[in-house]
């Protein structure tokens, strides 16, 4: 298991489960069909959880691209491992959507409406607003980037000895994305991480979806550059405050 295995694993993970309790919901004639937000939120955060727990002692688990830019931006990450990162959170990204078509390609053969079937793949906004839609991917994403910064271990004795939670050491970021979810994601989706989107949204176009509709491409930089730009604000911030 290398850092790059790490993280094509863990987003593909992160992508078959979040992705997948997307298509449970808005796809017709599965079990979970009409079943909300409450279900969608609390499903990707803990596909967060799962993709955490695979990737995090091998590459840090960053499973998203804006993450892996902060971490950079912020002197934590070496530059020079950027794009492998990258790549490797693209490409799982892209296997965790194949596989849900797979999985709930019946039921997308039985659903009508091909901006449900859109959904499964990638984010929309509810309401089209440019600023507004970039505004709300660069807001979720600097929620998600500055609590990371603050994220600390536990400490045991007088002498404040570190110690590892082992695989509940996933939890608090699953809780802070299902946090962004409920609060901030009904606007676009809260992509809040561009491979999350753009990865599932290149497999919509290729893969050959019964009456499907276009890809939505002109609303696809939204949620690449809105997550890119509030990661960075995050981590000029976070240097600020603590230099």
């Amino acid at each position: 298991m290398t850092a790059f295995m790490a993280e094509f694993i863990g987003t593909m993970l992160l992508i078959l489960l979040g992705n997948g309790v997307v298509a449970n919901v808005v796809l017709k004639g599965t079990k979970g069909s009409e079943s909300g937000w409450i279900v969608i939120t609390t499903g990707w955060a803990l596909s967060v959880f799962a993709g955490v727990v695979i990737a995090a002692p091998y590459s840090g688990a960053h499973l998203n691209p804006a993450v892996t830019l902060a971490l950079a931006l912020a002197g934590k990450f070496s530059w020079q491992e950027v794009g492998a990162y990258v790549l490797a959170q693209m490409l799982g990204a892209m296997l965790g959507a194949l596989l849900v078509w797979l999985l709930y390609k019946p039921h997308f053969d039985a659903t009508e409406n091909a901006s449900s079937k859109l959904a499964v793949f990638c984010t929309g906004p509810a309401i089209r607003h440019r600023f507004s839609n970039i505004f709300s991917e660069a807001l979720g994403t600097f929620v998600l980037i500055f609590v990371i910064f603050y994220f600390t271990n536990p400490e045991l004795g007088d002498d404040k000895t570190p110690i590892g939670m082992g695989s509940l050491g996933a939890i608090p970021v699953a809780f802070l994305v299902w946090a962004i979810g409920l609060s901030l994601g009904g606007t676009t989706g809260y992509a809040i991480n561009p491979a999350r989107d753009l990865g599932p949204r290149l497999v919509h176009t290729l893969v050959p979806i019964k009456d499907k509709c276009h890809s939505d491409w002109s609303y696809a930089w939204v949620p690449v550059a809105g997550p890119l730009l509030g990661a960075s604000i995050a981590a000029v911030l976070y240097l600020f405050l603590n230099s």
